[in-house]
């Protein structure tokens, strides 16, 4: 119950890359016949990867990951983009690979915005055509939480963004290989993705950029990938990453509403089997996996570890955040309060979840709150105001 981490390696993307790790190792920047193999390969999955989004093969920028490519994005077009305007607008509840990035450029001479959120998690379009000015020169925002899954009105905010001039990157992370994205429709100029999302190799990821968006390197060391990003690439890794995105797509027809379903098989065990509980992000427009809830009167640290006795993997915020004892910036953002975003749990699906796994978690989820909150002082039975 824990994919929005990470998934498992297809078989299929393992087979796919492993000639690349062991006979056709060559280094693409190489001129002899094993390079020019490799170079080949890498030059293939670019073209997969581009023509599954929709997008030109010189657009895609082979990273290392998700938050690589967000801080590429960010960094590089604020920098590369600053005699124009040393605005940028976020949002609250970004991902710290974005937080931290447009935190950096705070410290550095840019000038930030944090766009609110409502109660579902839905980034306020008035608040963005207030903030926006002559001098923003980026607009970032997620596609849809890591935490929540609330998919954001991303066409809405691209063509607010675009009226003023201001570029737009969208963190894809969570929609590309889950959802359909198609880039040349949505018209964002720079979007982050990550192959261990789709079932693809952990460590290798892209960044689009759109044709005439100018970005500063953040590696430097050599004319790789058209001089955007220095060093060797991962071509075996860049081969994963392409079959996986073609199988995710292939399959997408069917994942969607079997996940759809699965999600709200869940989230209706829940609400009518646990009381004092609130369904976190948009109830809707959310990603098909993802159920984000807060039980009242316990911890939700206490949950997951109870959780992890009875072997179900659950978070209790994003992956990234799961060291910290803070409650998540995501609800706090929504107006959760700080005693109930204590006792959030996100639990999201994936292809190896089936409706045997969904009845295993609630019958466990159940038992499990029921005997921490016998512990509890504060805990009274009965219907509550909760969001349902």
């Amino acid at each position: 119950m824990d994919y929005a981490a990470t998934t498992p390696t297809s078989p299929e993307v393992l087979d796919a890359m492993r000639p690349y790790m062991l006979e056709d190792f060559g280094n693409p920047s190489s001129i002899h016949s094993f390079g020019r193999e490799a170079k080949k390969a890498l030059d293939d999955a670019r073209g997969k990867v581009a023509s599954l989004l929709s997008v030109a093969p010189e657009e895609i920028v082979f990273t290392s990951g998700g938050s690589e490519s967000t801080n590429l994005a960010i960094k590089g077009c604020a920098t590369a983009n600053a005699k124009r305007g040393r605005h940028i607008i976020t949002s609250s509840i970004e991902h710290h690979a974005c937080l931290d990035a447009v935190k950096y450029l705070a410290r550095n001479g840019f000038e930030a915005t944090y766009l609110p959120v409502d109660g579902d998690g839905v980034i306020d379009l008035n608040a963005l055509r207030a903030a926006i000015r002559d001098d923003t020169v980026l607009v970032s925002v997620i596609h849809a939480s890591n935490e929540v899954g609330t998919i954001q009105p991303v066409k809405e905010i691209i063509e607010i963004a675009h009226e003023k001039g201001a570029l737009v990157h969208l963190d894809s992370v969570q929609t590309v290989g889950a959802i359909p994205v198609n880039i040349r429709e949505l018209g964002a100029d720079l979007v982050s993705m990550s192959a261990h999302k789709f079932y693809g190799p952990k460590g290798v990821g892209a960044l689009y950029v759109r044709k005439g968006v100018r970005i500063t390197p953040l590696i430097h060391g050599g004319p790789h990938e058209k001089k955007r990003r220095a060093g060797t690439q991962n071509v075996a890794g860049a081969v994963g990453m392409a079959k996986a995105l073609e199988l995710a797509v292939e399959q997408m027809d069917q994942e969607v509403p079997r996940l759809t379903r699965l999600r709200e098989k869940m989230i209706d065990a829940i609400l009518s089997r646990i009381d004092h509980v609130r369904i976190n992000g948009h109830r809707t427009r959310r990603l098909p996996n993802n159920v984000n809830v807060s039980i009242e009167y316990v911890e939700g640290e206490a949950i997951l570890l109870n959780l992890d006795v009875k072997g179900i993997a659950v978070s209790s915020g994003s992956a990234c955040s799961s060291e910290s004892l803070s409650p998540s910036h995501v609800l706090l953002a929504m107006g959760v309060p700080p005693e109930v975003a204590h006792g959030s749990l996100r639990l999201s699906m994936g292809r190896g979840t089936t409706e045997d796994d969904v009845d295993y978690v609630v019958e466990a989820l159940v038992d499990i709150v029921a005997k921490l909150r016998q512990m509890s002082p504060l805990y009274v039975s009965g219907p509550c105001d909760c969001k349902g």
